[in-house]
């Protein structure tokens, strides 16, 4: 049996009509993960993708490109962004799609919008911390070399304001509809020496595993075993558990000693992050726990917030934001009903410089430090500390209206 591939979770982001959807779909076609029997001979390959997508678009429908996986020589990938798509911001902060890497898609004839700085500074919010930057559409600047060299100029300084290295990131000229650059170097582009963008990709670095970490594993669901007893299913985020030890499920308070540990039915001695398992622990009952508790060793317990400090970036909502406001905050598996307390600073949602002090509410494209009170007991870690367990999304109204991090805890006493 061939060893597995490492995998990683990329992101694709940029100003909604640089052509992120037309580059995703292009690069599954170039990496074989669109089977080519799918698609019609000749020229309408691509575009039966293309319309795919512009239909689903048009139907206002999660594309299906949300996690869609291909694969390289190297790696195995999926895409976390579904193009277009602003719930992508949610799916990167709640979980199992932590973003490894991004790819920036920067158009060639548009150059830098808003949109594009807003999205640069909130991957490095999310913790994205590698980055290549498509200049797309390079055909419709005719593969200008200058056009090039100046956006290129451009984008570094844009990312150099959030902490990127711009000489440790590939930029890459590229057509996402043509399909220069994305499998192969294109004649069209004979004074670009670098990487085509699948080549890029295989040169990321694959994330650690967060085994050093303290132990976090986030319950989905609890199921009563006949035989078993009761299992928590979670998916462990940090740390590492073994069986024989002592955990506790928080804000729960539950406790006990691990007795077995199941992953695709079978029995496990050790569990490492990425993992999802079932276990069951000794004296915790059906009732103890519930979805959205997380368990950890006894010995560094999960922390339970009373209340918190945040970084917030303010995605889209119809009115403002005002102390008082009370919407759901989904972090890992839990869903709390939490009240903005404070709105204590202003931040420029480009370079993260403070604008102003306690300003009196928040509107769409705000980012912000607030503080917040959960109205009951919640889970959480700075996000410096435990970046995988301090990420949230604020939904009201059906949809995402922020996203954040927490980056100061008043624990429950």
């Amino acid at each position: 049996m061939a060893k597995e591939k490492e995998h990683l979770n990329l992101a694709f982001i940029g100003h909604v009509d640089h052509g992120k959807s037309t580059l995703v779909g292009h690069l599954l076609l170039k990496a074989g993960a669109i089977a080519e029997q799918q698609l019609d001979d000749g020229e309408n390959k691509f575009r039966f993708v293309m319309d795919k997508l512009g239909e689903e678009r048009e139907r206002g429908v999660t594309i299906d490109l949300a996690h869609q996986k291909f694969s390289t020589k190297k790696y195995d990938y999926t895409v976390v962004d579904c193009p277009g798509h602003r719930d992508f911001v949610k799916n990167m902060i709640t979980g199992a799609s932590q973003a490894d890497a991004g790819v920036l898609v920067v158009a060639a004839d548009d150059g830098v919008m808003p949109q594009t700085k807003e999205h640069v500074f909130l991957s490095k919010t999310l913790g994205i911390n590698q980055l290549i930057v498509a200049i797309n559409k390079i055909d419709l600047v005719d593969y200008s070399e200058d056009k090039y060299n100046e956006l290129k100029e451009e984008v570094s300084n844009l990312i150099k304001t959030v902490g990127f290295n711009p000489a440790e990131v590939p930029f890459i000229p590229l057509s996402a509809f043509e399909g220069d650059n994305i499998k192969e170097a294109s004649s069209n582009t004979p004074w670009y020496k670098g990487d085509a963008l699948i080549d890029a990709l295989d040169k990321l670095t694959p994330p650690e595993k967060p085994t050093d970490l303290p132990l976090r594993i986030p319950i989905q669901d609890v199921y009563s075993i006949t035989g078993v007893g009761t299992v928590p299913v979670g998916r462990v985020e940090t740390g590492i558990m073994k069986k024989g030890e002592n955990v506790i499920f928080q804000p729960a308070g539950a406790s006990g000693e691990v007795k077995s540990i199941e992953m695709h039915h079978e029995v496990f001695d050790v569990a490492e992050p990425g993992d999802n398992i079932g276990f069951n622990v000794r004296g915790v009952g059906k009732n103890d726990i519930r979805r959205g508790d997380v368990a950890g060793h006894t010995d560094s317990a999960p922390t339970v917030a009373r209340e918190f400090k945040a970084q917030i970036v303010v995605l889209q909502h119809p009115g403002v934001i005002t102390v008082g406001y009370t919407p759901v905050f989904h972090c890992h598996t839990s869903q709390v009903a939490c009240t903005f307390l404070e709105l204590m600073q202003k931040l420029n949602p480009a370079t993260g410089a403070v604008d102003e002090e306690n300003p009196d509410f928040l509107k769409t494209g705000n980012a912000a430090i607030v503080k917040i009170k959960p109205t009951k007991p919640m889970c959480l870690e700075n996000a410096k500390e435990i970046p995988q367990m301090g990420r949230f999304a604020i939904r009201d109204m059906g949809q995402t209206v922020a996203a954040g991090l927490c980056i100061e805890i008043t624990e429950k006493q």
